[in-house]
């Protein structure tokens, strides 16, 4: 793993595995989640199917950026002022994370990428998908929404997630997250205890920053729906998401599918808001199959175009 400077002056940091001529395969994670909450098996199993797979940590999560010095915005207040006249402190949007996406392709001379998108990073990938058609080959949408007016959180459940404990110790971070993992897990998969645990301290050990969470819950409040944006994207697009989802619900995955010109809906019964490693196997198979056959679609239409250059006349 790896960092970069980003011409905005963010830090990335980053990992890049595979043959650097392989289709590329971006995977943008979720809320407050770092690169390596992407399993090992999803990740190393596109590797082995001959993709270039990078992951990466969010700014204000993991080993980038923290961006400290834009304070501790209310969560609250960031939903009202969308309804009453309050102004509210908006750190910055999806959009801007967005356009991280696109400055760390152009640091790392990547002119097209498959995006897989994991719950908010799934809202990211949207983004880029409908505002970056050129650079966006295919996309995969997993557990995340267009809009919240269909997908039905549990707002309890939302507000645990805004507010950590206040207590920083590392057991009580470690006992926190194996909390909230045990929450958005599907009735169909639990996950062991002792996975739990090792998962959790391992994140924690790595970076800890709960303020980061909150900057990026108020991205996503605040950066409005996306619903009509959705039917601007024209890349082959796979939506995966669990009927258990407690976070953002089925319906979410469902509106994405339905607002995307021939995308192909996966719901998976039972599974939750996470990655159950039982599932793994099966989920790297159906991206890496989507992958490919945008590949072959990519490759098809530019045939044409060889047969017409002055060297094949």
């Amino acid at each position: 793993m790896q960092s970069i400077r980003l011409t905005s002056g963010i830090s990335i940091n980053y990992q890049d595995t595979g043959k650097k001529s392989a289709p590329v395969i971006i995977l943008i994670m979720g809320l407050g989640a770092q690169m390596t909450v992407w399993p090992e098996e999803l990740y190393q199993g596109l590797v082995e199917k001959g993709f270039r797979v990078i992951r990466f940590d969010n700014r204000d999560v993991g080993l980038s950026s923290q961006l400290d010095e834009l304070g501790q915005p209310s969560l609250i207040r960031s939903w009202l002022s969308k309804r009453l006249p309050l102004k509210a402190n908006i750190p910055y949007k999806l959009e801007d994370m967005a356009n991280d996406v696109i400055q760390l392709m152009t640091a790392l001379k990547i002119k097209k990428a498959h995006l897989v998108g994991a719950s908010m990073g799934g809202m990211i990938a949207q983004i880029l998908a409908a505002k970056h058609k050129k650079k966006i080959l295919s996309l995969t949408s997993i557990m995340s929404s267009p809009s919240a007016a269909t997908s039905t959180p549990k707002l309890s459940l939302l507000l645990k997630l805004a507010r950590p404990p206040i207590k920083t110790n590392r057991e009580a971070a470690i006992r926190y997250n194996i909390k909230m993992n045990r929450l958005i897990s599907g009735r169909n998969y639990p996950i062991d205890e002792s996975i739990l645990r090792n998962h959790a301290a391992i994140n924690i050990d790595r970076a800890h920053n709960p303020a980061g969470v909150k900057r990026q819950l108020v991205a996503i409040t605040s950066s409005g729906d996306r619903r009509s944006l959705l039917k601007k994207i024209k890349a082959p697009t796979l939506v995966i998401h669990g009927s258990d989802d407690p976070i953002i619900s089925v319906a979410g995955g469902q509106d994405t599918a339905a607002r995307i010109r021939k995308s192909k809906l996966k719901v998976i019964d039972g599974m939750g808001h996470n990655f159950p490693p039982i599932l793994m196997g099966k989920m790297t198979k159906w991206i890496a199959k989507h992958v490919t056959k945008a590949e072959k679609k990519r490759l098809i239409k530019k045939k044409p175009k060889a047969l017409k250059s002055p060297k094949n006349r």
